[in-house]
């Protein structure tokens, strides 16, 4: 009887990591295609890989949009906390707390909205939510149509699954998916795990390429890694491992005092003017960090050192602003924002040591050391970088060993 009962559950598992593979990953199509609506709508420009930001758009058309975006967003945040069922994070989900279906919709979709207009926060959170809501809701059809119940710890693992099959969808990165739902959400590595997180990412990953199929999200002309980076790996990786842990602090802080109530109504907009104001006369701070680390990747004259120094400390600063005021999003492509200037930043000084060495790939693995501090997910971060650039296998060596200093500096700030 008991064989027979886990030989159903099985089943039951199969079906839903197809199905929530499916479902998920039209959802995160649907929420990049609400993105691009808002970018032309606010910002009259349409964004990819060559163009992250709207840098032909006027300085004022800028300001309006994003000051506007935080405006609109507030009043939808303030309704939905005060008069409409509170929203629940993944890791209650993952608790057993439910996520209000309207209410989390309409969350996830003003998140997107407001990255749209220019907002400095990440996207990434977006897809994640609405992957979680969608596990629960399926878990709920499973009962109504007399599928095997799950166990607790396979209906958490689905949900978890779902939310990193959501950023698999968005950002064409499975492993990435999968190493987020296994290493953040449920902190467990099996066979189990890793083959239902893996293939409902994959599934989802497919879905979600329709529209813009399987291009980089970053462009790198220098792929292939060669062992003269690795000394700059040694001092690199372990300095964004301590900036990245203040970084981390610093989102964390905002997060904790993020505004409640009326005050999101004033504190939101002011976050947004501000970003207005710097997104005037530099562009690339706006939306999830795209635009900076673009810019990073692809403009290495050192006449830019001065603009990658502050682009990275105005990212940091407008970004946890934006928390601090009330919004929901993710810090993963601003991490990498950040680290990529930084990486390019130093890496400046580290060709004039080393003749031939690679600015781009000086912006990579300092992305990396940051996202992986950041994060506190070194396996993350290292994926991540190595799907969204479509880089080398040579990458993974100086990667790694930057992700590794990094892990381990941070750990200094953040015990």
């Amino acid at each position: 009887m008991l064989a027979r009962e886990t030989k159903q559950q099985t089943v039951t598992l199969v079906i839903s990591t197809i199905v929530l593979g499916l479902v998920v990953g039209l959802s995160s199509l649907l929420l990049g295609q609400l993105l691009d609506v808002v970018e032309r709508l606010f910002l009259h420009f349409e964004e990819n890989a060559a163009v992250p930001v709207p840098t032909e758009t006027t300085a004022v058309n800028r300001l309006v949009s994003v000051t506007l975006g935080g405006l609109i967003v507030a009043v939808i945040w303030y309704t939905l906390k005060r008069y409409a069922q509170s929203t629940v994070s993944i890791k209650q989900a993952l608790q057993g707390e439910k996520m209000p279906f309207a209410a989390t919709a309409v969350h996830v979709m003003t998140q997107i909205f407001y990255v749209g207009t220019g907002g400095s926060i990440g996207r990434e959170l977006a897809p994640r939510e609405a992957g979680a809501m969608l596990a629960q809701q399926w878990q709920m059809i499973m009962k109504r149509v007399g599928l095997a119940k799950l166990s607790t710890d396979d209906q958490r693992l689905l949900i978890a699954a779902a939310a990193g099959a959501g950023f698999a969808g968005i950002y064409i990165a499975p492993i990435t998916g999968m190493l987020f739902a296994v290493e953040i959400l449920l902190k467990k590595v099996d066979m189990k795990s890793v083959a239902v997180s893996l293939s409902m990412s994959v599934i989802a990953m497919l879905i979600g390429s329709i529209s813009k199929g399987f291009v980089p999200y970053y462009l790198i002309a220098k792929k292939d890694f060669t062992l003269n980076m690795l000394p700059f790996v040694l001092v690199v990786g372990l300095l964004m491992g301590v900036l990245g842990a203040y970084f981390r602090r610093g989102f964390q802080w905002a997060g904790k005092h993020s505004a409640l109530s009326s005050q999101i109504l004033w504190q939101l907009p002011l976050a947004a003017l501000i970003t207005g104001l710097v997104a005037m006369f530099m562009p690339e701070i706006m939306g999830n960090g795209r635009g900076l680390a673009e810019f990073a990747f692809v403009n290495t004259d050192y006449h830019l050192a001065l603009f990658l120094l502050v682009g990275a400390l105005l990212k940091a600063v407008v970004t946890i602003m934006t928390i601090k005021g009330g919004a929901s999003g993710g810090t993963l492509t601003p991490s990498i924002a950040i680290g990529s200037s930084l990486g390019v930043l130093i890496g400046f000084i580290y060709v004039l040591l080393v003749p031939g060495a690679s600015l781009v790939q000086a912006g990579v693995i300092g992305a990396a050391g940051f996202l992986a501090a950041s994060q506190q997910a070194p396996l993350m971060a290292l994926f991540m970088l190595f799907e969204v650039c479509h880089l080398d296998y040579s990458a993974l060596l100086p990667m790694g060993l930057s992700v590794a200093l990094a892990s381990a500096s941070s750990k200094w700030i953040l015990k």
